[in-house]
């Protein structure tokens, strides 16, 4: 019996690695003024673009025709093929035109994943803090007691997009981002963001902050719960409405800028069937068991759609927390996807005298890192310079798009 566990083991894991299509790719990039690091980096691109390509294609077109005419013509290219274990295999210099191979291993994009131009990006999982989703209405609560809602709920969102793997997230379900939950979000700084992100995702370490607002748990007819004869009649018989209602607001937010990323409201109504201390707790197993707790269960698998969707075509970025020479060491490793080989855009973080308390203008240094030492949470590579000549320092932005 153990023989055939081993050797089934073998099996899955050869069926596995079957999947996966060693290829080559080659880009090419130009030099100018001697920026070697700017040409490898733009054929790297082009050579995993190449890989892409050479895997899988899918080309549609899209036409406009008005009396007979073609107006409009668009045509997409869609690649199905991802790439990983990406390394540079050969490197030749041909006067200011660099050509660049590159090995990957092709495996086709898994089902559901978001098709965009996000291109290494999507292979990384990026760093989500979720928030409490206070209540607006307290007092909505007390029916069934399920004021603790603000808490489970957002445990429960923090459960599943850990057990979806594409993100790390991140527990701050004690907090709350919103002094003024009615007009939340709106209630924000001229900029239109929230100071108040900016320090959790500081705190935490974070890419982006994932909040809401329970904004209605309300029951339909208070009165369809009474205890008399009637009332017990008229639920028996179905002519009481039992509904209750469920809304709430989900915000995602930027960690580094506190600008919002995502916004949607989710909302459902269905029959609150519990019987009087049968479903004490949002997260109870009598609330679960109630047509009420069956449907917002199903709007929680909507939200984490919902945020896994928004965040999979946003860049990869991470905080650089030190530099040493030419050595840059970041807040993010093994467990973000990263691995030696990786190259990660360096961006300078500024704010200017005039507006301190400003979203941090971000400015292309020219200049990429290459990781060769990736541990659990941090990770050090080498750039082009050294960071005093080109004012790389701490707080600054390593970015993957």
């Amino acid at each position: 019996m153990l023989a055939r566990r081993i050797l089934l083991v073998l099996l899955t894991a050869l069926a596995g690695t079957a999947q996966a299509l060693v290829m080559e790719g080659v880009g090419h990039g130009t030099i100018h003024n001697e920026d070697i690091a700017a040409a490898r980096t733009e054929a790297r691109q082009a050579a995993l673009r190449d890989l892409a390509l050479r895997y899988e294609a899918r080309v549609s077109t899209r036409e406009t025709v008005k009396n007979g005419v073609i107006t409009e013509s668009h045509t997409q290219v869609e690649t199905t093929g991802q790439a990983r274990n990406i390394r540079v295999v050969d490197e030749q210099r041909r006067g200011n035109l660099l050509r660049l191979t590159v090995q990957a291993e092709m495996v086709e994009r898994a089902k559901g994943a978001a098709s965009c131009g996000a291109g290494e990006a999507s292979r990384l999982r990026k760093r989500v803090a979720i928030t409490g989703f206070p209540v607006l209405y307290p007092d909505q609560a007390q029916f069934g007691r399920i004021d603790d809602a603000g808490e489970i709920l957002p445990q429960q969102l923090q459960a599943r997009l850990r057990e979806g793997g594409r993100l790390q997230v991140f527990g701050a379900t004690t907090n709350s981002l919103f002094s003024d939950l009615l007009n939340a979000p709106t209630a924000q700084r001229g900029d239109n963001r929230l100071t108040n992100v900016l320090q959790v995702a500081r705190e935490l370490g974070v890419q982006f902050v994932v909040t809401g607002v329970i904004r209605d748990l309300g029951v339909a007819d208070p009165s369809a719960w009474g205890t008399s004869v009637l009332d017990r009649m008229q639920r028996g018989l179905g002519t009481a409405d039992q509904n209750r209602r469920f809304a709430m607001d989900l915000m995602v937010y930027d960690g580094f800028s506190g600008s919002p990323v995502f916004q949607q409201r989710f909302a459902t109504t269905a029959k609150w069937d519990a019987d009087p201390g049968a479903a004490d707790g949002f997260g109870s197993g009598g609330f679960q068991n109630t047509a009420y707790g069956q449907a917002v269960d199903g709007l929680i698998g909507e939200m984490v759609d919902a945020v896994n969707g928004a965040l999979a075509c946003q860049p990869f970025m991470t905080r650089i927390t030190r530099v040493d020479g030419n050595r840059v060491t970041l807040e993010s490793g093994a467990t973000a996807g990263l691995r030696p080989g990786d190259e990660l855009h360096l961006y300078r973080s500024a704010r200017y005298f005039d507006s301190l308390a400003g979203t941090p203008e971000l400015t292309d240094a020219g200049l990429a890192v290459t990781l060769n030492n990736v541990h659990p949470d941090f990770s050090n590579g080498r750039m082009g310079s050294v960071g005093a000549q080109v004012n790389i320092q701490r707080d600054d932005i390593a970015i993957i798009w």
